[in-house]
């Protein structure tokens, strides 16, 4: 049962806002009140996506400022049975291959066709491997509405000649609308069997767009809290995947739970670090949300880039990630070992390999450079001040 919350917005941290459920409705009436209502298209349907377009299906059935009907776009798959994907989501209301068992809502409707999906949508939740991002929002170009907001669970980034794009800007650039994020510590199958969990909105200005999201969002089992950091947030979602992989490495060789715990702590501590110096603006405070040290811990403790890694270290490298994800995860992606060759070449680009000993090493494990043993050979040095322009005292070095 989740905790006694109060059900009313709450301030959160650095003046954010907390909403653990909201389910009142406003008195607009008739032609004024169609105008006003908000539509929703969740642009993804793994198991994540799955799960939030539950989510948001529950709370548009209760507030009046927005259109039940939540679209999902599905990339359109052939199940052994001959069926279509996007048609057994809409005849049983369930998504069997990423989300068997569990009722989306009878509202939620299973859309293969992008395009059409959002169309009439002006607020767009992107759910989707990050690596097919780029893609996705090149098809969408012109074809959304001008006054759409958009919000990304994508945790991962694309690397590019100029630096690192995280995933909101990346949609922020080719579409040009706003984007807030949202991270946590979620493992998707069990918010889908309504177990209480937390998450962190990340919005840069605009605090009554941020309200909206976190009231689409928020249910008595889910609890959102909102915090004007979208790097801070973000970032953290997305380093925590290699945290998780070095962790799934210490199980897979059963090096205990001290060495776990010890794995976690200079996992966070470079995710700090590395997020404050792509970013001066990311807060230290955000690393003590969900998005940060509980998304850490749950993704270290459960979670498919540990469950997976693991499995890697236990074969000792000599099976690649993508025959073990291809054999465990059924359809599903990794993002920690392709977060971790993009965390490298920015390290690389930079100059900064030295100073994030955990980041590389996991990234040299991956592609066979060093063994899985490796995750617990390095001693963590002090930084090379000499290495970065000016002074990061108090970034790097705690």
């Amino acid at each position: 049962m989740a905790p006694a919350f109060e059900h009313r917005l709450l301030p959160g941290a650095d003046g954010g806002v907390v909403a653990p459920h909201n389910t009142g409705s406003t008195n607009v009436s008739g032609d004024d009140q169609l105008l006003l209502k908000s539509k929703v298209t969740v642009v993804g349907s793994g198991n994540w996506g799955s799960v939030a377009a539950k989510l948001i299906a529950s709370n548009t059935l209760k507030l009046s400022s927005f259109h039940e009907e939540v679209r999902m776009w599905v990339f359109e798959e052939t199940l052994p049975s001959g069926a279509k994907l996007s048609d057994v989501i809409n005849r049983t209301n369930e998504n069997v291959k990423y989300l068997p068992g569990i009722k989306l809502g009878k509202n939620v409707v299973a859309d293969p066709d992008l395009e059409n999906a959002v169309k009439d949508a002006n607020m767009l939740v992107f759910v989707t491997p990050h690596q097919f991002m780029e893609g996705i929002c090149k098809r969408l170009v012109g074809k959304i509405r001008r006054d759409a907001e958009a919000i990304s669970l994508v945790k991962g980034m694309e690397v590019k000649m100029e630096g690192p794009c995280m995933i909101s800007s990346l949609i922020s650039e080719l579409l040009g609308i706003n984007c807030s994020v949202l991270m946590g510590a979620n493992i998707a199958n069990e918010i889908a069997v309504e177990k209480f969990s937390e998450a962190t909105f990340g919005y840069k200005e605009n605090r009554e767009i941020a309200e909206k999201w976190v009231q689409l969002f928020s249910t008595p089992y889910f609890m959102v809290t909102a915090v004007q950091d979208v790097e801070g947030v973000e970032l953290c979602g997305t380093l925590k995947n290699v945290v998780a992989i070095a962790a799934g490495f210490v199980d897979g060789l059963e090096m205990g739970n001290n060495t776990k715990a010890a794995i976690m702590r200079i996992g966070l501590r470079e995710m700090r670090a590395l997020s404050k110096l792509l970013f001066s603006s990311v807060k230290d405070s955000t690393f003590f949300e969900s998005c940060g040290v509980a998304d850490v811990i749950t993704t270290c403790l459960g979670g498919r880039n540990r469950k997976v890694a693991e499995a890697f270290a236990k074969n000792g490298g000599k099976r690649s990630f993508d025959e073990l994800e291809a054999e465990m995860l059924q359809g599903q992606k990794l993002q920690g070992v392709s977060t971790a060759r993009e965390v490298y070449e920015v390290l690389s680009h930079r100059g900064w390999l030295e100073l994030f000993p955990l980041f590389t090493t996991v990234h040299e494990i991956c592609t066979s450079r060093l063994p899985p043993s490796a995750i617990v050979e390095y001693s963590e040095q002090k930084p090379n001040f000499s290495l970065l322009q000016g002074s990061i005292n108090g970034v790097v070095d705690e």
